[in-house]
């Protein structure tokens, strides 16, 4: 299957992309990796002025409404640039507040929101301005977070949230918010791969053995090619679930993009040598949140039992 963007899609994303270059992202992501959120919060305002997280936000509320192809698109965008911060979780919080006041600052950037799915753990509980618990008794507004615990990757800060707090409602739309999640993790990943790939083809040009590019070995390009191929193959997947937003075929996308990031983040480590394992190497934080986005809001396992769960039905 093939998707052709139309001119309003690719304006979209093409000025989100050169807004995102310009950012200077892996400073801001070391920033937001140290618990300074200064430059953080200074980019998520500008990609709120771009008009992402008003696609998930409903027209009452100062949004769009729900725009899932477009909030895919721009996802792939954030991930090729390593935006840090809870992404994914504000546009699954604008979906639980539905009606809820709470959604108005979450479109124009005022207000970072996070959500712990289990209840507990959730990601930047100590950037987010609203902290949403989810539980069996319902969705709550946590008062406050414990401290920053340690994470794979270092800019995904996780925080236990104190428990209690405000009952929003006891019949919050799980479903539909976990969907969104998983189409916007997808989609992430799928750029996160993207912008690995694109990095280790221009180091595999420029290294050099026995007086040639590495890039011109063999064993590399059948490498790359694997990697592109994967890629490929996700990204129609992640389209199309976003025009379906049916759960299986969301699934199928968050387990194909996930674990093609995952895939090419080991080539790209491979391909790089001893460069690739520093913490000072930017290829490090791309490397870092493919790791971590392939488990975040569904397990491989799990997003696999909801694919065969959809087929036998």
């Amino acid at each position: 299957m093939r998707f052709l963007l139309d001119p309003e899609q690719r304006a979209f994303t093409d000025s989100l992309g050169a807004m995102l270059t310009a950012a200077d992202t892996p400073s801001v992501v070391r920033d937001w990796s140290r618990g300074d959120h200064a430059s953080g919060r200074a980019l998520w305002a500008r990609i709120a002025e771009a008009g992402v997280f008003a696609l998930a936000v409903p027209e009452a509320y100062d949004g769009v409404g729900l725009r899932p192809v477009e909030l895919a698109l721009a996802f792939v965008e954030l991930g090729r640039h390593a935006v840090p911060g809870p992404l994914v979780e504000n546009v699954a919080a604008a979906v639980l507040l539905g009606g809820c006041g709470l959604v108005k600052p979450l479109a124009s950037g005022e207000t970072l929101a996070t959500v712990a799915p289990d209840g507990r753990y959730a990601l930047d509980g100590d950037a987010a301005g609203v902290r949403l618990a989810l539980t069996p008794q319902g969705l709550f507004l946590s008062p406050g977070h414990g401290p920053v615990r340690p994470s794979l990757d270092p800019a995904r800060r996780l925080t236990a949230l104190e428990p209690g707090g405000e009952l929003l409602t006891r019949e919050p739309p799980v479903d539909d918010a976990l969907a969104l999640a998983r189409l916007t993790t997808a989609a992430q990943a799928l750029g996160v791969g993207l912008a690995l790939l694109d990095r280790t083809v221009a180091h595999v040009r420029r290294r050099t053995q026995f007086g040639v590019p590495v890039g011109s070995f063999q064993a590399v390009k059948h490498r790359l090619a694997d990697a592109r191929i994967a890629l490929d193959f996700a990204r129609p997947l992640v389209l199309g679930a976003a025009l379906t937003m049916a759960a299986p075929d969301i699934a199928a996308a968050k387990l194909t993009a996930c674990e093609a990031a995952h895939t090419t983040a080991r080539t790209a480590l491979q391909l790089h040598g001893a460069i690739g394992y520093t913490a000072e190497y930017d290829l490090s934080l791309w490397l870092t949140k493919a790791r971590a986005l392939r488990t975040a809001w569904g397990t491989p396992d799990e997003c696999r039992a909801t694919v065969l769960d959809g087929d036998r039905r």
